[in-house]
């Protein structure tokens, strides 16, 4: 097939692949109805907004947030919420409300504190206002975007698709983030150019894979200047003559295949017997010959047939029956002696095709005595049910064999037809994008429990980002993952394969992919350098698998007695007795001890030049807690960081803080910020900042005072309710890769008060995840697949 030939068949695979993509596209909107659960039954008479809401918000929060000009406390303004649908549409501010309210931040220490009763009452109401919101019906799942697999999940479902591991989005435009995370459906968009990319890494990674038998051109080699058996005979313009039992010849890299030698040689007659000669491979003799011809001018041409196997080997020609006559002196030599002129190695012919690899033989195994079509049918029909995560349709098979049909009638040989139909299932929307479709007769609106073969695809992704493993597969495949849900879930998290759940939720949930941006000024920090950077980067998410595999309490995230170290972050950290590069468990000395002592985070929430008690209290409200401070009204300057302090940072920021506007916010980051004052730009720990004593100790806005890390770690697990909503709402916002509605709310509940029955721990954080209603269920759109 020729190159026009070629391109041609690919257009016709790309315009196919296109017309399907944005096929599946015009139909991918996503479809959100209202949901919610059995109400409570200690709710007979369920609280209301306006009764039972509003009067408290009017006499201890209108005063800061209630005015009409817009210019309320924090940017909240509670006046705009009238009725039980107003709350219901804004869950994570009132979650927020509440937050406040239960930690006692709100109302200020200030102001009149509204009696205990009162006050455990609004909670109780406004508790009793969103659940009543959220579970009062059938449960609304939600329903989400058709969506694409992200860069790494594309380059974990090749691998485990073919077996190879090259990384072949490493060119894919970067994935957007939304909610935090780059497998969100609604911003995972795609453009002409990134289907273009698709189609090059399909070409690519199926050449890696499939060898298509090329076949070696004949050709003439000569070889170069021949070597002459010591002491046998003498080397000349680059030939030999011999006159001792030895040979002529060198060394030269042949393709497997056959080839003719042919060797010019004439001989000096001395004696009775006629000159013998062989010609050699390898130092073997291949054939021996009777030399006739005595004249340079009448050479003689010897040949003879060889096969090799590829690689480097010897030729020459060997002299047999040397012959010294008795008259023989030095001063007049008599004695019989061949010339070797020239050898020539025409070929290979008959080349072997090269051996195939192990993934294509798997990949190309098919039933002994298949015509080359139907094999080709079996094959295609084996690998697209795994690349489409369930089983083809007869008619789907028979579209992908039109390519193989159309580059059979080119002439291209059986691994080329194989190699673009391929292609073909590669670029194909079935692949690319995570497909869930409505079953027959299904309305709209209406809630469904996903397939066996979809919910194997979502908790593979969740969990692997990739494609459901065998066992995932035929579990499905045979009706069966339901009933062994939780089995398949411990299995996962044990497998190495969950790794990437560590590094793709873990690391962005924690933003580690900050700290290969963060650039410390060596001015301040020489210390540091990439090898410090990778090892604060890998001692995280080493405690991060740890608590995966080990099944440990999620409050060890924010609290615990082991961490993984190497030399170089030993010594960072002041540990002794750790050498080398490998990185193994220890304990904790006593200044440290979960996430937040951790270098990785302590060097991502510092500025280039100092620690930042903003950054760091921001990062545990936002992170952690899923109480993100409003953002910094826009006429408020920050810190110049140019300018020489005139104090310490405490004083600073103090200073900072005597704005109104800013106080009310800074109220919640900078205390929690300062506990780790202790914590220089990059983890180190210290007893001074510059020539100022650090004083790490802090009181939260509820009058909960603390004295460094270990004491703000104790306020923070005596919140772990809402550090497990946090953590939970992360999560699932991971797992469904959709934004978390407030109808998610009973399914959050749900998962929060397994994790309080069973000690907090992960593996019930992913169980009841992937048995909530959002994970398990759809919304239908009603639509024709």
């Amino acid at each position: 097939m020729g190159l026009s030939d070629r391109q041609g068949v690919k257009q016709t695979m790309r315009l196919a692949s296109l017309g399907m993509m944005f096929w599946i596209l015009a139909g991918a909107a996503a479809v959100l109805a209202d949901d919610s659960a059995p109400r409570k039954a200690d709710h007979p008479a369920p609280p209301t907004f306006a009764k039972d809401v509003l009067p408290f918000l009017k006499a201890h929060c209108f005063h800061c947030h209630g005015t009409e000009d817009g210019k309320n406390k924090a940017d909240l303004t509670l006046s705009k919420y009238a009725d039980d649908l107003s709350v219901q549409q804004d869950r994570k501010v009132w979650d927020n409300v509440l937050h406040m309210l239960r930690t006692g931040e709100m109302p200020p220490m200030e102001r009149k504190r509204p009696p205990a009763g009162e006050l455990e009452a609004v909670i109780e109401s406004i508790e009793g206002v969103m659940a009543n919101l959220d579970c009062s019906k059938a449960p609304n799942v939600g329903r989400v975007t058709v969506r694409r697999l992200n860069r790494d999940e594309y380059n974990n479902t090749i691998r485990d698709l073919l077996g190879v591991d090259f990384q072949p989005a490493a060119d894919f435009p970067q994935d957007d983030v939304g909610y935090g995370f780059d497998n969100i459906g609604d911003v995972l968009s795609t453009t002409p150019l990134l289907f273009e990319r698709y189609l090059a890494a399909a070409e690519s990674i199926l050449e890696k894979v499939i060898v298509v038998p090329e076949t070696a051109q004949p050709k003439d080699i000569r070889l170069q200047g021949l070597r002459v058996s010591r002491g046998m005979g003498e080397e000349t313009n680059g030939g030999g003559v011999l006159y001792g039992e030895g040979e002529a010849g060198n060394e030269q890299f042949l393709d497997a295949g056959d080839y003719n030698i042919h060797v010019e040689v004439y001989a000096k007659q001395v004696g009775d017997e006629k000159v013998r000669a062989a010609i050699r491979l390898n130092r073997e003799t291949v054939k021996e010959f009777e030399v006739t011809s005595s004249s340079r001018n009448q050479l003689q041409v010897l040949e003879a047939k060889v096969r090799v196997q590829s690689g480097t080997a010897r030729v020459g020609a060997g002299f047999l029956n040397p012959f010294v006559a008795p008259d023989h002196t030095d001063e007049t030599p008599h004695r019989r002696l061949l010339f070797v002129r020239s050898i020539v190695i025409d070929g290979p012919y008959n080349s072997p095709p090269p051996p195939a690899s192990a993934n294509q033989n798997k990949l190309l195994a098919h039933a002994e005595g298949l015509e080359p079509r139907e094999a080709a049918r079996e094959i295609i029909t084996r690998f697209s049910t795994r690349a489409f995560r369930r089983p083809v349709k007869a008619e789907e098979v028979e579209r992908i064999l039109r390519v193989y049909d159309i580059a059979e009638k080119e002439g291209e040989k059986y691994e080329e037809r194989l190699r673009l139909a391929l292609c073909r299932v590669l670029v194909s929307p079935h692949f690319l994008f995570r497909v869930e479709n409505d079953p027959p007769g299904a309305k709209p609106a209406e809630t469904y429990k996903i397939s066996e073969l979809e919910l194997a695809s979502r908790l593979s992704y969740f969990l692997w980002s990739t494609m459901p493993d065998d066992q995932l597969f035929n579990l499905a495949l045979n009706g069966e993952l339901r009933k062994n849900l939780d089995t398949q879930v411990q299995r996962m998290l044990k497998d190495k394969k969950s790794s990437a759940f560590v590094e793709n939720f873990g690391g962005q949930w924690l933003t580690l992919g900050r700290l290969a941006l963060v650039a410390p000024d060596i001015n301040y920090f020489p210390q540091f350098d990439d090898d410090l950077r990778a090892a604060m980067q890998k001692e995280t998410e080493l405690f991060l698998e740890d608590i995966v595999r080990e099944d440990r309490s999620i409050l060890h995230f924010l609290d615990a007695d082991f961490t993984y170290v190497n030399a170089r972050l030993a010594r960072h950290y002041g540990i002794d007795g750790v050498y080398g590069a490998e990185f193994r468990k220890i304990k904790t000395p006593a200044n440290r001890g979960g996430l937040l002592t951790q270098a990785s985070i302590l060097t991502l929430t510092s500025n280039p030049t100092r620690t930042s008690p903003v950054k760091r209290g921001k990062w545990i409200l936002e992170q952690l807690l899923g109480t993100p401070p409003p953002p910094p009204p826009p006429d408020v300057p920050e810190i110049d960081e140019k300018k020489i302090p005139t104090g310490s940072l405490r004083q600073v920021m103090e200073q900072h803080r005597a704005n109104p506007i800013c106080a009310s916010c800074h109220a919640r980051m900078d205390p929690i910020g300062f506990a780790f004052e202790n914590f220089d730009g990059i983890g180190a720990y210290r007893e001074k900042d510059g020539g100022f004593s650090i004083d790490p100790s802090g009181e939260l806005p509820d009058g909960k005072k603390f004295d460094g890390p270990s004491g703000l770690k104790t306020i923070l697990k005596e919140k772990k309710e809402l550090f497990a909503r946090s953590l939970t709402e992360k999560i699932l916002t991971y797992g469904l890769g959709r934004g978390l509605e407030f109808y998610d709310k009973c399914a959050v509940d749900r998962i929060i008060a397994a994790l309080e029955k069973n000690n907090y721990r992960f593996s019930t954080l992913i169980v009841e995840t992937v048995h909530s209603d959002p994970f398990q269920m759809r919304t239908a759109t009603g639509e024709k697949p």
